[in-house]
């Protein structure tokens, strides 16, 4: 699977988030009840000043490893915390490797975690994310980034 290295500025986010773990699959229907609640009750379409159009799944606080606990949060970025009914946080800057996919918005994502999980990057578990950019009404046919935060030897 390719990816770019890139060098991300932090970015203020606001959202609603939960702990969860990837032990026994628990993550997914975790995530997923996340993103129904996000979705369903329109936290995406209250959130004051967002910065552009996407969306974020934001996976930090992590306990070690992917193996380990960790806090995930439905988010979008924001130019200004003004959003007092929601959890704010940062994306930290910081070096990526930004990995882009194309396809379902759930199976494309869960396909280049599988790969990315498999691969032998030098993963800092410090903050990884996935921006959706909304760019189609077709669920099938959305673009997504996931970025995992690496550290780079210079």
């Amino acid at each position: 699977m390719k990816y770019e290295i890139v060098e991300l500025t932090s970015k203020k986010i606001v959202g609603l988030s939960t702990k969860t773990t990837n032990e026994g699959g628990a993550s997914g229907a975790v995530i997923g009840a996340m993103w129904g609640q996000f979705i369903g009750q329109e936290i995406y379409e209250q959130i004051k000043n967002k910065a552009n159009g996407g969306a974020i799944g934001l996976y930090t606080d992590y306990e070690g490893d992917a193996t380990q606990p960790y806090r995930f949060m439905c988010c979008a970025e924001v130019t200004d915390y003004d959003n007092p009914d929601l959890e704010q946080g940062e994306i930290p800057k910081g070096t990526y490797a930004k990995f882009t996919v194309k396809g379902h918005m759930v199976d494309a994502v869960m396909a280049a975690w599988t790969a990315i999980w498999s691969m032998p990057l030098k993963r800092t578990y410090d903050c990884d994310f996935e921006y959706y950019h909304n760019d189609s009404p077709d669920m099938n046919q959305q673009t997504i980034d996931i970025y995992v935060s690496v550290a780079i030897d210079r």
